[in-house]
């Protein structure tokens, strides 16, 4: 389409779509994306077996994004295989050498923390955790404090605290209209919570803080109080011992 075909209502957006751009905080402009998929649940001992870092625009549209396929070195677990779909002898045959990716991987994220973009990864401890004990494992200057970090598990819980059902990215992206092809496959998953964060941003927009670093900081004490109160459900169900605490440390433990 030509410049001259444009129609007045291409050239001045929605009065909704205009409060939602006013509205937005200016450090959600621009976000990076995070995302692993791993022989298994364990932070201290599994591997990484495939990585997604990436950047998203205002929009939700992806406009850098890199992809890393892992020989972990071990067995990649049945149940494992089965979520995200490698196998041993696909990651043997095709994947790169594991310290090489997580060196990659490592410095991709280095990058965007040290330029200030926040970065979004869903259940942030999982992934940041994991990341820090690969680079430890193969010698690597591990990222021991990534900030500023988005975390919409954190969030969501945060300002929707008495919602009902699970909080799984496939369910929380389907309740803000967020489109998730491929779950369980680190671009798509990446890219969905990087959008998730952007959608909690517009409808939480009047009460968000006005800085990442802010909302990261904030984010340290709805994970530790989060942690407490599903502790004590724990606790009341019978499901863990009263001793026994949940470990609330955000966003790496």
């Amino acid at each position: 389409m030509s410049q001259a075909a444009h129609t007045v209502s291409d050239m001045n957006p929605p009065r909704s779509e205009m409060l939602s751009l006013f509205e937005t905080p200016e450090w959600l402009r621009i976000v990076g994306v995070f995302d692993l998929e791993t022989t298994g649940v364990d932070v201290t001992t599994d591997r990484i077996v495939t990585a997604h870092v990436g950047l998203l625009d205002a929009s939700g549209a992806v406009v850098r994004a890199r992809d890393w396929l892992a020989d972990p070195g071990v067995e990649i677990p049945e149940g494992a295989a089965a979520i995200h779909g490698i196998s041993t002898e696909h990651a043997r045959a095709h994947g790169r050498d594991a310290a090489a990716v997580v060196a990659e991987v490592v410095q991709a994220l280095r990058a965007l923390l040290d330029a200030g973009i926040p970065v979004v990864a869903y259940n942030a401890p999982y992934d940041f955790s994991l990341l820090k004990n690969e680079a430890l494992r193969h010698g690597i200057d591990p990222i021991a404090a990534p900030f500023p970090v988005i975390d919409p598990l954190v969030v969501d819980k945060a300002y929707d605290r008495w919602r009902r059902g699970k909080r799984t990215l496939s369910v929380v992206a389907e309740h803000y209209a967020v489109r998730l092809d491929g779950a369980h496959e680190a671009a798509a998953d990446a890219v969905a919570a990087g959008r998730v964060a952007q959608a909690l941003a517009e409808r939480f927009a009047p009460w968000l803080p006005p800085t990442a670093h802010e909302l990261h900081t904030r984010q340290i004490a709805w994970a530790r109080a989060q942690a407490e109160s599903l502790t004590e459900y724990f606790i009341q169900i019978g499901r863990i011992e009263p001793h026994d605490r949940l470990d609330g440390s955000w966003p790496i433990r």
